[in-house]
């Protein structure tokens, strides 16, 4: 079947053509009926057109002149929000707790996940279509190759789970991977009492140098006598998030000191 829209490949598109599949996306976010969800990157709208038939608050968000032409012709009650996903301030969208459901671009994933974690406290659940190694590493355990930075922020600040794989041969153009399709969930989640900005940079400087002990990167912060034993010894693959978090409480105590 012909797209209706011109595929981008400067804005990674690749246009969902099976019904079947889209139902079972939308099946799998949880919603009740008066919620406020929220589509990223509808495109031809595989899932736009049964998704407005079964929330009354919905829109969408496309960066895609030709896309949002398309879809305020063929659904005139749609909101069409014409705007780029990685801009969007959450907090200001729409009636909170927000449902996000899409079909991620593989060349935005990580950037619109790390979003989407960033403002937790206004999203209740996610469910989003990814390149297939993302969602592995979203659900990574430490000490495994695909664990790293997207798995610990993942699991620190929502439940994810990997639903369902989708097969390359529903999408035009067809992708050179394969997709899955993921859950978050972030209602209920316990988020961590500790300075944000600090767990992120020790996170991320830890994973910097993976395969390195914890002393080389944690020096920034304190002298390598009062980093304890057993962080020393450890390399950023060995830590859970809860590991982190600690750190992260222990850095900051000394800090304080």
């Amino acid at each position: 079947m012909k797209s209706p829209i011109r595929p981008k490949k400067h804005l990674g598109q690749h246009f969902l053509t099976d019904p079947n599949t889209a139902r079972r996306i939308i099946s799998a976010l949880r919603a009740p009926s008066d919620a406020y969800v929220v589509e990223i990157g509808p495109g031809t709208g595989a899932l736009t057109v049964f998704l407005q038939e079964r929330y009354s608050q919905f829109e969408t968000i496309e960066v895609d002149p030709q896309a949002v032409a398309y879809l305020r012709t063929s659904y005139p009650e749609l909101r069409v929000r014409e705007e780029n996903v990685l801009s969007i301030d959450w907090e200001h969208v729409g009636n909170p707790p927000l449902y996000i459901i899409g079909n991620l671009p593989y060349n935005i994933t990580s950037p619109v996940l790390f979003g989407l974690l960033a403002a937790h406290n206004v999203i209740a659940e996610a469910v989003l279509m990814v390149q297939r190694e993302v969602a592995e590493r979203i659900v990574a355990k430490p000490r495994t190759k695909a664990y790293g930075i997207p798995s610990v922020f993942a699991q620190l600040y929502a439940r994810p789970s990997v639903l369902f794989k989708v097969s390359r041969n529903i999408f035009t153009p067809k992708p050179a991977v394969e997709s899955t399709v993921i859950r978050l969930e972030f209602e209920g989640v316990e988020i961590p009492d500790v300075d944000k900005g600090l767990l992120h940079a020790v996170v991320r400087a830890g994973f910097s140098m993976r395969r390195k002990v914890l002393r080389n990167s944690l020096r920034q912060w304190v002298g390598e006598r009062d980093i304890p034993d057993y962080w020393k010894r450890c390399r950023a693959e060995e830590l859970s998030p809860a590991d982190y978090v600690e750190l992260a409480r222990y850095l900051q105590n000394r800090r304080k000191q």
